[in-house]
């Protein structure tokens, strides 16, 4: 039986640039859905008529990205362990009568890092950059996946401070360092994840680190698909991903959730691979 029509959306701000719509609109055609997702810029201030919106109009769902993955947590009836260890919701589903906060974007990213970067974290270090939502589930999925040793850099030590305690509750070793000793730190390290938005605009990034054969960069943005982070990694002789692997993963992850239909994965990936590229 084809479920009934439904519609799920993004909620963020200001939202100029997000591939959701395309990446979930062709899922839904591909397994004959009759879904729609729409794109819904909302201002801070408006988030809580949002969420009250979604319940209204009974909505099966809905993304969570910038800046409201944490400040949504308060306004939901329930959230799921990956959301609530980390503080941050991406994914909303309505049960009934509630709705439900989850994160994908933790085990998104560790379905990435293993299966498609090809890298096992056991027993080995990580710099994480970056101190919110996105590093924050990052930290998580590393953590769950064994690392050995996850150094946080920040602006903010503070906030850096914040995240690596995620690791330290595990038994993994764990470290904050300002954004100075970032470049140093990354020459050392297995891995490196960029968990700012950094290098949308074409900012250059540790650019006095070395990187070499044995390391694997992971930039989390997505949009250029190879940022000068990705390509000083990759011109080293690094292995160096950009942000759509895990785009697709966490993507799939929601897709899931909402329909609880297997997402058509290579449809979606080959949906956003297609946008960006028009895009740049």
């Amino acid at each position: 039986m084809k479920p009934g029509a439904s519609f799920v959306g993004v909620l963020g701000w200001p939202l100029e640039v997000t591939w959701s719509p395309i990446i979930h609109n062709v899922a839904f055609r591909q397994l004959q859905l009759d879904w729609v997702y729409l794109r819904w810029p909302v201002p801070p201030t408006e988030l809580g008529d949002a969420v009250r919106g979604l319940r209204a109009l009974r909505a099966a769902g809905a993304n969570v990205t910038m800046p409201h993955k944490k400040a949504i947590v308060e306004l939901l009836d329930d959230i799921t362990g990956d959301a609530e260890a980390i503080g941050a919701v991406n994914t909303v589903q309505l049960v009934g009568d509630s709705l439900v906060g989850h994160n994908t974007d933790v085990g998104g990213f560790a379905e990435f890092l293993v299966g498609d970067a090809g890298f096992d974290p056991k027993g080995n270090s990580a710099l994480v950059l970056g101190a919110g939502g996105a590093a924050k589930a990052i930290v998580k999925a590393l953590t769950d996946l064994g690392v050995g040793e996850v150094t946080v850099a920040a602006r903010r030590p503070d906030a850096a401070a914040t995240v690596a305690e995620l690791a330290g509750s595990t038994g993994a070793k764990s470290a904050a360092v300002g954004w100075g000793d970032a470049p140093t730190c990354a020459s050392e390290v297995d891995l490196v994840v960029n968990a700012t938005p950094l290098g949308m605009n074409g900012e250059g990034l540790l650019t006095e680190s070395t990187f070499n054969a044995r390391q694997y960069v992971v930039d989390l943005v997505s949009s250029p698909p190879s940022t000068p982070l990705v390509e000083q990694a990759r011109s080293q002789g690094a292995s160096a991903w950009g942000g759509v692997g895990m785009l697709i993963r966490q993507a799939a992850a929601s897709f899931e959730i909402w329909t609880g239909q297997q997402a058509p994965i290579e449809a979606m990936s080959a949906a956003a691979i297609r946008a960006i590229g028009h895009h740049h």
